[in-house]
């Protein structure tokens, strides 16, 4: 170890020691970020970083800090004006750069074509400066209402008028007047009258106010619960508290019997605790199942193993020597399903439901107490995640809609943030998104006054029940009316956005032709001019190039080779609500208009590089968010999913709040789907995992993380430990040879940011080095100085005895630091291509790279290092979205996940290699995911099984007696019995049910078997496994809601399962004609073959009949169908009429 220090003796010590380090090596200057932009006239004015912001033009102006005495008299305000305009330099410019090139800021007159009002809006409409030559907007406040330092109001940009105070004489150009106020921070004095200020009196500063410092949300003792904010506050309330301060009245916890609380006589001050009016109240709690459903259940998976393994030594004991080959093959298949079936059924041994109560979470976050006068929120910030990659295959209107629902979202404003990652870099999805930004500014208001449900636009108007249930207010039709006539514009705008980006690239790509032609014909004039050839480049709104893929490729602009791109398209919103007003579109007089952090993300792509596709695009989220907003938890969606319960992020943040929620990894919610046809043909609802795996393993470590519609802790993605973790079986021989724990030189407390070795079972587990830090998250500073405020940040509220790890009440209402250049600079760098190079970004860190089911993999990881996770099913669907419901669709998507559980299975992820901090059962339930695929080798022998007996006139036993029926029923009557429980204690249906086990077998034939020879390719001859983006389009029959459901689309998935119907349809016809016309009947062994027969064809029926296609039209495959019933029926009636002059049975014919 290079260093004595451990990375948990002090979390404060992570910044200033990462920050020492980084400076001792390298020296490095801030970020430096060049801004550019285009003016109405054609010529380019550039901006540095003095002219933006000359207070911070300093090269050391990350150590910057002003100290001014407070006094009551004298009350700074938070935050400066400065500081706000600088914001909106930020939000206004579009920042790209990347691997060996200068990060540009782009200022952008504007983002669309189309009008933006919204004042927290990238280019959002507003008055220029009018000194000549400048162009730039004014300064604004939070309402976007310009502001104008003199009373000649005449209109001037912050850069003028900073030149205009320092070497003007402070003159104002208008009217030659000198400005009566020269200080940027009093110029907002006025329109802030009306914000209330908090009226405490803060302590003096205790020293170091550098920016790195100011990043942190904690004191440099981590014995002490003081906090700063990321705005340099001190918690007033939290200090008072504990030096026992007695003066004044609302903030002070006054001492027992009215003396100072001094701890040497032995009386200490009155805890918060003693302030409660009511018992302290958990925020979840569990719902055990009903013992008379549960109890039964368990023991018919007792009776039903002790059954098999009875049968199974039956079976083996008793062997058919007529067809040796026959019996073997059987009782193999036998043997391996029994196995196959109880790593499927141990995990369901400890179902449980959840419950949450969302009036105690707004009581403890929400409500004002002692802690937090002001009743101002208290949750943490939450970070929203939306990935997107093809906007042809994922329609730009979807992902917009699941944008909306996140801006509308039941949660505070101020600490929501939404990132959008592109990987393909398309113009098409950033345009997309500036429309739906815009169409925010009146869609999120709506939703907000009439408590709107869902909040995606789409599927609300498209609501088929009353939508005026409920709703009292007396303008919500014509709001309604109004919001659904705008909703229709703004799909149209979505619709024509190809056509417009390619009619605009085109008309610049003309006049820079034309331009390109006079200049030629200017320096050749008695020359023969030349065509000019000129790369078709794809341009933006403000008639500029787009830096990431173009329409045409071209170097530097295709989907694996571009620029780094952020766009902040929505600014943050003010710590205060801001009200509307009733003289807009609509009434919001108590309405919030604010809206959530909206940044826009395309990631560095460049040749050579891997980037590990959407684990690839997730990480890049991850350290960019954790830049520009560092929220504790992580949401992310699909693009086609979107909310559809308002307050589902407040349910889940009741898991990660309540006591013992600092151990939670992850909350996984349930997927809905929409679209889905009645009868569900393929199972696309899915609800036998969602609902009965998933609240079964629940009950062990947590869910499995599927993906989608997941809440993270961003320590656990780090790859941290969790606090308090436990060893459930070290070893084999755990009972004999117990390993002696080491005992930890570290406090408990102090221990929340521990990183164990690479199966986190090593004896100092919860030691590293300080120096190895930069070398597992990359050399960025800020990022690692925001792990130990995420960490703090996420830690429960310490309102009962019983809390361990938790953070003072009233610690997150203070608010948030400004975005800045540097900051949004130090973003473009982390996402570049070279970033992840020498770090374990992928390999422990983040998503994990390395398998296409990188979900799995990423919540396997987390709960080997001893996390727990937890399902959470509200009332109302969380989330919703769209699946494939065309067969060919369907089976390539099962492939996708089958052959991502073959590598799992041959990949160090495998669950024999877990280490001792997982459960058995939940171990069980890991390995079951990668052994499953294995299932279709013996599942394809066995659906041939049934024909191979009709074909041969033998069966698997020797004769169909009483033991081996007997057997059979009881196996049979067993399952039925432990489908019935589990519907009784799931909730779903005996349908789905049935569904699940049909597509199981289809699956099981086709998908499941390509993927373990595509699995087994991988690993052996190292082959790299391809596949397409599942389309979210609808059909072409715009008429039909299921057009896609009867598209037949031709794929070798679908060869196996035809063979197996056609053989076995064959297979008793034959099997009929052998035992009518046979001189001894062999009724026992027709009937055991016909039965397992049309077992098998009730199971692939639901394929048979998305193979016919739409009713009414008869595809080709019919005709194909028609032939093999001709031959069938053919060889029948040669059976049944032989040939004249024959006296065999049958003719001479006779059957394999």
């Amino acid at each position: 170890m290079a260093s004595n220090n451990h990375f948990t003796n002090s979390r404060s010590n992570l910044s200033t020691n990462s920050d020492a380090a980084e400076a001792a090596r390298n020296h490095q200057q801030p970020p430096g970020v060049t801004f550019a932009r285009r003016t109405s006239s054609g010529r380019y004015v550039n901006y540095s970083r003095d002219d933006l912001d000359s207070e911070l033009g300093s090269v050391d102006f990350t150590n910057y800090t002003v100290h001014i005495p407070p006094t009551p008299d004298n009350q700074p305000m938070d935050p400066s004006i400065s500081q706000k305009v600088e914001e909106q330099y930020v939000s206004s410019s579009l920042f790209t750069g990347g691997f060996n090139s200068l990060t540009r800021a782009h200022l952008m007159d504007k983002v669309i074509d189309s009008e933006t009002n919204h004042p927290q809006m990238a280019g959002a409409k507003g008055s220029s400066c009018a000194i000549p030559g400048c162009d730039v907007k004014v300064m604004s406040d939070e309402r976007g209402q310009d502001l104008l330092p003199c009373e000649c109001d005449f209109k001037i940009c912050r850069d003028c008028f900073v030149d205009a105070v320092k070497t003007g004489g402070g003159i104002c150009p208008g009217c030659k007047e000198p400005y009566r106020n020269t200080d940027l921070t009093d110029l907002a004095e006025n329109n802030n009258k009306g914000q209330q200020q908090r009226p405490m009196l803060p302590p003096p500063s205790s020293g170091g106010g550098s920016k790195m410092e100011r990043r942190l949300s904690l004191m440099k003792s981590t014995k002490s619960g003081l906090m700063r904010s990321q705005t340099g506050d001190f918690d007033h309330n939290r200090w008072l508290f504990e030096t026992s301060g007695t003066y004044g009245y609302g903030n002070a916890f006054w001492t027992k019997d009215g003396n100072l609380g001094s701890e040497k006589d032995g009386s200490h001050g009155m805890g918060p605790q003693d302030l409660m009016s009511r018992p302290w109240r958990p925020l979840t709690r569990k719902l055990q199942i009903p013992a008379a459903v549960i109890s039964p259940y368990r023991l018919l998976i007792f009776i039903r193993i002790v059954v098999l393994a009875l049968f199974l030594m039956w079976r083996i004991k008793h062997q058919n020597q007529d067809a040796i080959w026959l019996w073997g093959m059987s009782v193999v298949c036998e043997l391996w399903f029994a196995f196959s079936w109880l790593l499927d059924q141990l995990p369901k041994l400890c179902p449980i439901n959840r419950a949450t109560d969302l009036n105690v979470l707004k009581e403890k976050f929400e409500t004002p107490t002692t802690s937090n006068p002001t009743g101002k929120s208290d949750l943490p910030g939450l970070d929203m995640f939306v990935s997107t990659a093809d906007p042809e295959k994922e329609p730009p209107l979807v992902t917009s809609n699941t944008i909306l629902s996140i801006l509308a979202a039941d949660y505070p404003v101020e600490k929501l943030a939404c990132y959008v990652s592109d990987d393909g870099g398309a113009l098409l999805t950033f345009e997309a998104m500036a429309e739906a930004a815009s169409f925010a500014n009146i869609w999120v208001p709506f939703c907000r006054k009439h408590n709107i449900e869902p909040r995606n636009p789409d599927s609300y108007f498209s609501l088929k029940r009353d939508p005026y249930k409920n709703k009292v207010k007396a303008d919500f039709v014509k709001d309604r009316r109004r919001v659904k006539r705008e909703y229709d514009e703004f799909k149209v705008r979505i619709n024509g956005l190809p056509d417009s980006i390619r009619r605009r690239s085109d008309a610049y790509h003309a006049r820079e032709e034309i331009k390109a032609m006079k200049e030629q014909r200017q320096n050749r004039e008695d020359e023969i001019v030349e065509p000019v050839k000129i790369p078709k480049a794809t341009w933006m709104a403000d008639g500029t190039h787009w830096p990431g893929t173009w329409i045409n490729s071209a170097p530097d602009h295709s989907r694996s080779d571009h620029a780094g791109i952020i766009q902040v398209m929505l600014k943050p919103p003010s710590d205060e609500p801001l009200h509307g007003d009733s003289e807009g579109f609509l009434d919001l007089t108590d309405v919030d208009i604010r809206l959530p952090l909206l940044v826009y993300v395309s990631r560095e792509k460049r040749p050579g590089y891997d980037h590990n596709k959407k684990a690839g695009a997730m990480n890049a989220l991850v350290r960019a968010s954790a830049i520009m907003s560092n929220g504790p938890f992580i949401l992310n969606l699909d693009c086609d999913h979107y909310i559809y319960n308002s307050q589902a992020l407040r349910e889940g943040m009741c898991f990660m709040m309540d006591r013992g929620g600092d151990r939670l990894c992850y909350v996984q919610f349930p997927q809905r789907f929409e679209g889905i046809d009645p009868s569900d043909r393929y199972a696309n609802h899915n609800t036998v995992f969602f609902d009965v795996n998933m609240r079964a393993l629940d009950g062990l470590m947590g869910p499995v993380y599927v993906g989608t519609g997941c809440l993270f802790r961003r320590i656990a993605l780090y790859g941290f430990d969790p606090p308090r973790s436990k060893e459930h079986s070290p070893g084999f021989c755990s009972c004999c040879f117990r390993r002696k724990k080491k005992k930890s030189r570290v406090a408990e407390e102090n221990r929340s940011l521990r990183m164990s070795g690479g199966g986190g079972d090593s004896d100092d587990d919860e030691e590293m080095s300080l120096s190895l830090v930069p070398k597992k998250f990359g050399n960025s500073t800020f990022l690692i100085d925001s792990i130990p405020v995420a960490e703090f940040q996420g830690r429960p509220l310490a309102d009962h005895p019983a809390v361990q790890n938790g953070r003072p009440p009233g610690a997150l209402t203070i608010p948030r630091e400004l975005l800045d250049a540097s900051t949004v600079a130090e973003a473009i760098a982390v996402i570049s291509c070279w970033y992840e190079d020498k770090t374990e970004w992928g390999s422990r860190i983040g998503w994990i790279y390395g398998s296409v089911t990188e979900d799995v993999v990423t919540g396997y990881r987390m709960h080997n290092r001893g996390w727990k996770s937890v399902y959470c099913v509200t009332k109302r669907d969380a989330f919703r979205g769209t699946a494939p419901i065309n067969l060919t669709d369907r089976l390539h998507q099962v492939l996708r996940w089958a052959t991502g559980s073959v590598e799992i299975f041959f990949s160090r992820n495998n669950a024999f290699l877990a280490s001792p901090r997982m459960k058995i059962l939940q171990r069980i339930a890991y390995l079951n995911v990668g052994i499953y695929p294995f299932t279709s080798i013996f599942l394809i022998v066995y659906c041939f099984l049934p024909a191979l007996s009709l074909f041969s006139g033998q069966f698997i036993v020797q004769t169909l007696n009483v033991t081996f029926l007997i057997y059979l029923l009881i196996i049979s009557i067993t399952l039925c019995l432990l489908a019935l429980l589990e519907i009784k204690w799931s909730g779903i249906s005996l349908e789905e049910w049935w569904r699940n086990e049909q597509f199981w077998l289809i699956g099981g034939t086709s998908a499941h078997l390509a993927a373990v020879i595509q699995g087994l390719l991988k690993v052996v001859a190292g082959i790299e496994i391809s596949f397409t983006l599942t389309s979210k389009s609808g059909g072409d029959d715009v008429d039909d809601e299921f057009a896609d459901l009867y598209v037949v689309k031709w794929t070798s998935l679908m060869i196996p399962p035809i063979t197996i119907m056609m053989v076995n349809l064959i297979a008793i016809a034959v099997g009929f004609s052998r035992t009518i016309y046979s001189v001894i009947p062999q009724w026992s062994k027709l009937i055991g073959g016909v039965f397992f027969s049309f077992w098998v064809l009730a199971h692939l029926y639901p394929f048979a009949k998305g193979l016919m296609g739409r009713r009414g039209k008869t595809p080709t495959i019919v005709y194909v169908w028609s032939g093999l019933v001709a031959i069938t029926i053919s060889l029948l009636w040669v059976a049944v009429n032989p040939p004249a002059g024959s006296t065999q049975i049958g003719g001479s014919f006779t059957f394999p």
